[in-house]
């Protein structure tokens, strides 16, 4: 009976410290930083036709930009390294289209756990070239994937923010590739 109650117990804990995370990850994902004009942008995404804009708080210049099909682009925005052992990447999908897409399905991979889920980024992972090592999107204990879900469609000029977890690869590396089932990769540093 004890054995159960300890489980449970750790289940529960471990469930608790990945929804801090979780938060934790979508409040990175919310622009932050100065918002010197507020009005513009709330009124930007509410036009169906104008360009978008960078994300507020962000670089102007992304760290990559991966292509994908029917003008979808993946801008990765942030790549942080966390005392945990993870690196959160931070970017945005971007409408670059004249017409709405759907988010491509492909994108959550193929793994019999994450497909389970629906659609999401948990095809994504990160190539440690220099160590020799691919590091997958991480998931919880119900093998949901530590990325951005429930993604559908995009209207033209949209732009969605995102994220994915990942284990971190060793302090000394910098650099890492990262790919996206029907996108092109690109090289990301890592910082902190």
């Amino acid at each position: 009976m004890s054995i159960r109650f300890t489980a449970k117990a750790r289940r529960g804990a471990v469930a608790l410290a990945i929804a801090a995370g979780l938060a934790v990850g979508a409040v990175g994902c919310g622009g932050g930083g100065d918002n010197k004009n507020p009005q513009a942008s709330a009124s930007a995404s509410k036009s169906s036709g104008s360009k978008p804009s960078t994300q507020e708080g962000q670089s102007s210049t992304p760290l990559a930009e991966l292509n994908g099909e029917d003008g979808l682009l993946l801008q990765i925005t942030s790549a942080d390294r966390d005392s945990g052992g993870f690196i959160t990447v931070n970017g945005v999908f971007k409408n670059d289209g004249s017409q709405s897409l759907v988010i491509p399905s492909s994108l959550r991979g193929d793994e019999t756990e994450i497909v389970q889920h629906g659609t999401s980024l948990g095809g994504a992972t990160l190539v440690d070239s220099k160590g020799k090592k691919r590091y997958y999107v991480l998931r919880d204990t119900d093998g949901r994937p530590l990325t951005t879900t429930g993604l559908s469609t995009i209207q033209a000029g949209q732009t969605i923010p995102v994220f994915m977890q990942f284990p971190a690869p060793p302090a000394d590396t910098t650099e890492v590739t990262i790919q996206l089932p029907t996108f092109s990769s690109g090289t990301i540093k890592i910082s902190g």
